[in-house]
């Protein structure tokens, strides 16, 4: 006998298992009526039940079905470059061949001879001060020695008159001594007064600034009429060629400086003006600010930089090797430095791994990494916001 349900027909049941499943539904649905049609219902329910479970198992235990596609990205292989272990720092041109003009005596501007630009040869008068007052110094000095001259004279008559007298008798020892020592007190007297006139002579020259050397006069910030003292700058006479750079290197550096290690001049925007070597060192430590003061000279022959100018001056100490990477493929978090590499798995597969860095100097456009890569490695260059660790990545060159 055959029992149908809907369309599916079940086969007879044994009385035996028409017993034993009838009991089992009895157990559970006490109050139920049933038959052997709805015995054959609730094992075909389990079945189903039973398959579905185990085709979304057997989903969940496969991760290529469930796992996201690889992602295309562009990797660059991370080789050791050599670096250079430089240091930047703030600098001051200045030249050994500019002169600083300032007065040797005190008093009012009468007159200025020159203009700033002007090209002078040395000895060239720039500068009048009022020298009238010292003329007259002079010209007093010059009365006060012919003066002097006359009594200079006049000793020198009486001490001949009393030698000769002396040489006849008539006069004692004493009367000569007397005579010449006068002589000896009126030509020292002369000889001060000479000496004064000279003094006086040479001051009244200062009051005529004259160019101490060729060169081209620079700013001339006085005006006739300004009182000056002997520590005012009337100008400046400078000379166009060498200059030197003076670089102050912290003094915790200070060990590696050996001379005519290289020195790069930058500009504004970091290009190299001009290149040299260290010339000096000071073998002393600036107090105020913990600096050694290192000295390069600098040919300066298209005049690209001036006297007392500020650059920034790249002290190469050494170089040594190390990977190089972008810096758009390293992102920071709380301070730490990170990239992804192209991981290889079995089978030929990549996966995206974030790795930890340690940074070092910035390159042009790259990253010095100090530790966290070695030689090989594939690093990830493009999509690195999309990745997460351990995600596929097909990566190419």
């Amino acid at each position: 006998m055959r029992v149908g349900l809907g369309r599916t027909e079940f086969p007879t049941l044994s009385a035996s298992r028409y017993s034993i499943f009838g009991n089992a539904y009895r157990d559970f649905m006490p109050n139920a009526e049933f038959s052997e049609s709805w015995v054959w219902s609730g094992l075909a329910a389990v079945v189903v039940l039973a398959t579905m479970t185990l085709g979304c198992t057997s989903g969940a235990q496969n991760p290529q079905a469930a796992g996201p596609p690889a992602m295309p990205v562009k990797v660059v292989q991370a080789h050791p470059v050599p670096i250079k272990d430089t240091g930047e720092y703030v600098a001051t041109m200045k030249s050994r061949d500019s002169t600083v003009v300032m007065p040797q005596v005190e008093g009012q501007i009468t007159e200025i001879f020159v203009h700033s630009g002007d090209r002078v040869q040395s000895g060239r008068a720039l500068i009048e001060i009022d020298p009238l007052k010292q003329q007259a110094t002079v010209k007093s000095q010059e009365s006060a020695r012919a003066a002097q001259e006359a009594s200079l004279s006049l000793a020198k008559v009486q001490y001949n008159r009393t030698k000769s007298l002396f040489d006849a008798g008539v006069v004692s020892r004493q009367d000569l001594d007397q005579a010449k020592s006068t002589l000896d007190a009126a030509q020292a007297q002369m000889d001060s007064l000479d000496a004064q006139v000279k003094e006086q002579e040479v001051q009244l020259h200062y009051f005529k600034v004259l160019a101490p050397r060729g060169g081209i006069v620079g700013d001339v910030p006085v005006r006739v009429g300004d009182r000056v003292t002997t520590s005012t700058q009337l100008t400046t006479i400078d000379q166009p060629g060498s200059l030197e750079v003076y670089v102050y290197v912290p003094v915790e550096r200070s060990r590696q400086l050996r001379m005519n290690m290289p020195v790069q001049v930058l500009d504004s925007n970091g290009n190299v003006v001009a290149d040299s070597r260290v010339s000096f060192i000071s073998p002393q430590v600036d107090n105020s600010t913990q600096t050694v003061l290192v000295k390069a000279k600098v040919a300066n022959g298209n005049d690209a930089l001036r006297q007392l100018q500020f650059v920034r001056a790249r002290v190469v100490f050494g170089s040594h090797e190390n990977p190089e990477v972008p810096i758009l493929a390293v992102s920071r978090l709380a301070g730490q430095y990170f990239a992804f590499v192209a991981e290889p798995q079995n089978g030929g597969s990549f996966v995206a791994r974030q790795r930890a860095l340690k940074i070092g100097q910035t390159v042009g456009n790259n990253f010095e990494v100090q530790d966290g890569l070695k030689p090989g490695d594939k690093v990830i260059v493009s999509g690195t916001q999309f990745l997460l660790d351990g995600a596929p990545v097909i990566p190419q060159s």
